[in-house]
């Protein structure tokens, strides 16, 4: 094959001219004479020929077009017909896969489909088709898959009608696992019946969401649940917060207060230290109950601890529970003594439940990109294709 000939990327194509105007044009024929497709004898005969006309890759802003002499072989050994095969070309496809697959490229990272229409000379509705093409191949490498060991579940909002669903994310690997329609146990079980290795998950990381610990204690028997940091500080955060709007509603409204209240106690400057303290002594049930909090935080925020300091820091954490349990903020310290060990865990733990949020933020932004989407199995694919997927098609 010449220089020429293999610039088309199809082997085995000789070319014997080019017209370039509009779009590009070129005529090109077979090489050589292949041997039989049914009983891989040589001496094949050429019965008859025709023409085919396809679309190929780009060059430059012009879009080429192949037309191909395709023989019509008849083998001399067993007397069957059939007709050459290219490379790279399928049969009855009107386009190359190379042409196809620029198409997907483009789409995927963004090019809308009236883009595509004008520079690519095709329909919406037949990109539409390639995608799903390209995307069911992707999603088909990881179908039969096991579970990962440690698990990432978290809800989100897919549409009004149809509600929220459930993120499983593989927070090893940083790759969505699945997404599942439904929240509840009744919508996810036949789902998690059937889900293949079940039993491998060792660790399984939520926010403090009783209906994910019952699937968690019911379908993981081997898993220990991991409370998200995130979240429990939150929730401390926010039953501080309630408190303090009780005891001061004028200086709740103070979004000057509202920031430094809302920030761990080591990250203010001495400037806004003090200023907070000359806030606090006016009340001194806040005080105590803002450096209470402070002090739990303290303890939340801690990670990768070893065994020996955990065991020796549990008592004087469940000492801070007992007093706010003596305290206003006892509805906080009864879903701290309910979630204990999970969040004990935390220490123990790196992980949270931070890159299941932010696939959240990229499903968003794919749903805004497509303008929402009805259809859940088609936002189901297009989400484990960009968030799930780690395998390779390869060029033609």
């Amino acid at each position: 094959m010449s220089p020429i000939d293999s610039i088309l990327g199809l082997p085995g194509l000789i070319i014997e001219r080019v017209e370039r105007a509009h779009t590009i044009r070129v005529w090109a024929r077979p090489g050589k004479r292949p041997a039989c497709i049914h009983c891989r004898q040589a001496p094949v005969r050429i019965k008859s020929t025709h023409g085919r006309t396809v679309k190929h890759t780009r060059q430059g802003n012009q879009l080429m077009v192949l037309h191909l002499r395709i023989p019509k072989y008849h083998c001399l050994s067993c007397n069957r017909y059939f007709r050459h095969r290219f490379a790279g070309l399928r049969p009855w496809h009107r386009s190359t896969e190379a042409y196809r697959l620029e198409v997907f490229e483009a789409h995927e990272g963004g090019v809308s489909q009236r883009k595509l229409t004008r520079t690519h000379n095709i329909g919406s509705a037949t990109v539409e088709r390639w995608y799903q093409s390209y995307i069911k191949q992707r999603v088909s490498e990881l179908s039969g898959r096991s579970c990962p060991q440690v698990l990432g579940i978290d809800e989100h909002f897919f549409t009004r009608k149809k509600g929220y669903a459930t993120t499983l994310v593989d927070l090893k690997n940083h790759k969505v696992f699945d997404v599942v329609l439904g929240r509840s146990e009744a919508s996810l079980r036949s789902y998690l019946k059937r889900l293949p290795g079940r039993e491998n998950v060792r660790i399984i990381v939520m926010d403090l969401s009783e209906t994910y610990r019952r699937i968690a204690q019911q379908y993981f028997p081997n898993a220990m649940i991991v409370a998200d940091r995130f979240h429990v500080i939150r929730l401390v955060n926010q039953h501080f917060l309630k408190l303090w709007q009780q005891y001061d509603p004028e200086g709740r409204k103070n979004r000057g207060l509202l920031s430094l209240m809302r920030r761990h106690h080591w990250r203010l400057s001495a400037v806004q230290k003090e200023r907070l303290h000359q806030y606090l002594a006016q009340s001194p049930v806040l005080n105590a109950l803002y450096f209470a909090k402070q002090q739990l935080n303290g303890f939340l925020t801690l990670r990768m601890t070893h065994r020996e300091r955990a065991s020796k820091m549990l008592p004087k954490f469940l000492a801070l529970i007992r007093q706010f349990e003596q305290s206003p903020a006892r509805a906080l310290a009864a879903t701290l003594l309910s979630w204990l060990e999970p969040i004990v865990r935390m220490w123990r733990f790196s992980k949270s439940n931070g890159i299941t949020e932010g696939f959240h933020t990229k499903m968003e932004m794919l749903s805004r990109r497509a303008y929402g989407f009805r259809n859940f199995e088609n936002y189901r694919l297009r989400v484990l294709a960009q968030c799930g997927w780690n395998g390779v098609i390869n060029r033609v």
